[in-house]
């Protein structure tokens, strides 16, 4: 017969963490919340980590490029939407890549001969008002000088006019040889009022741009995800049938990390995979699997060579797997149970292996919980959606501002390579939906408030670090009266007391 669980699989909802001393040092501004991304051997440094433990899912209706820069800039990261073309989904790796960095490749050039018209066609196409002029107008030309938005009036200067006649020609730049450090850059930015400083080579060829915009942004994110050129943080979803194609075009436009996007990560198609991708292009390359909710789907991926797990099947707002298949688990017992193999797996192998859990975060306390539970971070899809930078689309809903959200699962989506088996196309049934979540405002903003209420029920529980929390964290199972004891009760709210949940 059939194997039956003695236990029922529970939620997060069902669970709270018990206080334990907080020593004085236990301040939310001594908690780190830096965690590993991938696979590392016990006692050495993870090759990537995450800033804050945020990791947006791999959905149309929440990672494209814009949100992966803003995310990026808090210190998590997203992985782009693989239920599109691998043209599209590598050229929004590129444009995360080429948002921010200390040394910018410049993708906006025109040659001396080139017209405001030209100028025009460039800034709209790329959105830069910051032109070099090189001699055959490539990125890498000889510098012949510099061209900005002050330099002429759009709707006055004549449209035919070269750029030689209004650029800043060469030999007024003030500029930095190749080999000049970014501190020196930025110094001798601030010393000449620059907005920026080119950077060339010995025969007066372009190499590099410093922007003082960069300088000053990263001040306003310190806690910005970023690889050792200053470039940020960017990873990409990809799926178990066109993964031949797919992950070369990704790589080749900067994505940092991979991951296989798949409902059911328990299969010989994601081993196969992860093998492939490991053979082919080497340890370095870095692939995260899943979703699973239990130790041998954990163990199955981590010895196929994933550098993160994925835990979860059905928990999120969105997906209607459970109600249409009868497929999944409750998400705090699979966290759970993935945190148990994986300790093992460090025990036999002397190899950590983070784990994700992806989806059931309903407040922000549940990430917490997820954390003490044994996840190393968490993956949200509902939470980002809410979001000006998300791809939905702002609406008014019965005099509410709401965001579009829609399931990969769904007939929009119809990402039927995520949910098909073996050799089929297109979906025969839906396994996720199309709906509004409220409107939220800026990412940067909500992060940051759910950072500090991270870091404050970190103090309670007397850990400086996530880590610590997985080691020392006590949760206590909870009845339906003690939920309802936990919110406002009793009393009738005002209105301004009413605070719409993540």
């Amino acid at each position: 017969m059939a194997f039956i669980y003695d236990e029922p699989s529970r939620t997060f909802s069902e669970y709270l963490l018990v206080p334990n001393l907080t020593p004085k040092d236990c301040t939310p501004a001594n908690v780190d919340l830096r965690t590993p991304l991938v696979r590392h051997r016990e006692g050495m440094s993870a090759p990537l980590y995450l800033n804050i433990p945020f990791a947006s899912a791999i959905m149309q209706a929440v990672s494209n490029d814009t949100l992966a820069i803003a995310l990026a800039r808090c210190g998590g990261i997203s992985f782009i939407y693989a239920s599109q073309s691998i043209e599209s989904q590598a050229e929004m790796v590129r444009r995360v890549k080429k948002f921010k960095a200390g040394f910018v490749v410049s993708d906006a050039n025109l040659r001396p001969d080139s017209t405001v018209r030209d100028v025009l066609e460039v800034t709209q196409r790329t959105g830069h008002s910051t032109i070099p002029i090189t001699h055959d107008g490539s990125p890498n030309g000889r510098l012949m000088g510099i061209l900005t938005d002050r330099d002429f009036r759009p709707h006055k200067t004549p449209l035919h006019t070269p750029v030689s006649a209004l650029m800043t020609p060469f030999d007024q730049l003030v500029y930095a040889k190749e080999g000049t450090t970014l501190s020196e850059a930025n110094e001798l930015i601030w010393e000449h009022k620059l907005n920026c400083l080119p950077i060339i080579n010995d025969k007066q060829e372009l190499v590099y741009l410093v922007f003082r915009k960069d300088y000053d942004q990263h001040r306003e994110h310190p806690l910005e995800l970023v690889d050792s050129h200053k470039r940020l943080l960017v990873g990409a979803g990809i799926n178990t049938r066109d993964y031949k194609e797919r992950v070369p075009a990704l790589l080749e436009a900067g994505a940092d990390i991979l991951c296989v996007d798949s409902s059911d990560g328990y299969t010989e198609w994601q081993y196969d995979t992860i093998r492939y991708i490991k053979e082919t292009f080497g340890e370095n390359v870095r692939v995260g699997g899943g979703n699973i909710v239990e130790d041998r789907g954990f163990r199955y991926l981590a010895d196929a060579g994933a550098d993160f797990v994925k835990v979860g099947v059905g928990p999120g707002s969105i997906c209607i797997t459970r109600e249409q298949k009868g497929i999944g688990r409750g998400q705090a017992t699979a966290v759970i149970e993935t945190a148990k193999a994986r300790n093992a797996y460090l025990k036999e192998t002397g190899v950590y292996v983070p784990i994700c859990a992806d989806g059931g975060i309903l407040h922000d306390y549940h990430i917490v919980l997820a954390l003490a539970m044994g996840a190393d971070f968490v993956m949200m899809g509902r939470y980002f959606a809410r979001f000006d930078e998300s791809p939905g689309r702002k609406i008014s809903v019965g005099g509410r501002m709401m965001k579009e959200y829609w399931g990969e699962g769904s007939d929009r989506a119809r990402n039927w390579q995520r949910y098909t088996l073996g050799n089929e196309e297109g979906m025969s049934f839906e396994e996720g939906v199309d709906a509004y979540v409220p409107y939220a405002g800026r990412l940067k903003d909500n992060v940051e408030l759910s950072v500090a209420k991270i870091k404050a029920t970190m103090c309670n529980c007397g850990a400086r670090s996530i880590r610590v929390l997985q080691e020392t964290a006590r949760l206590t199972l909870v009845s339906a009266t003690s939920i309802r004891e936990g919110g406002a009760h009793d009393v009738v709210l005002k209105e301004s007391n009413r605070v719409d949940e993540p």
